[in-house]
């Protein structure tokens, strides 16, 4: 039970750290409207760059791109109880 209590604790801190990165990071940039979806990004030769599932329902997403000198993150929510189900976020991260 030890072990799972560790695991569970170091991922809900990795969770924050990152959480709070991103919002530091993120800063005026995501003011800036820009029409990223997922779709549109992969189409547009971005690579993903990282990967987390943050929650049971939310995904983030980091892409690259070789072209570009930012970052683009998405959270990706999935929820029956909405319409549309799939509601992503994306913006940039300079």
């Amino acid at each position: 039970m030890r072990s799972f209590r560790a695991s569970t604790r170091a991922f809900c801190l990795a969770h924050g750290l990152l959480w709070g990165l991103l919002w530091l990071a993120e800063g005026p940039v995501a003011a800036q409207s820009r029409d990223f979806t997922v779709e549109k990004l992969l189409q547009g030769g971005w690579e993903i760059a990282g990967y987390l599932r943050a929650w049971e329902n939310r995904t983030l997403i980091l892409f690259k791109h070789k072209e570009h000198a930012f970052l683009v993150q998405c959270s990706v929510l999935i929820d029956v109880t909405r319409t549309p189900r799939v509601v992503p976020v994306c913006y940039e991260i300079r």
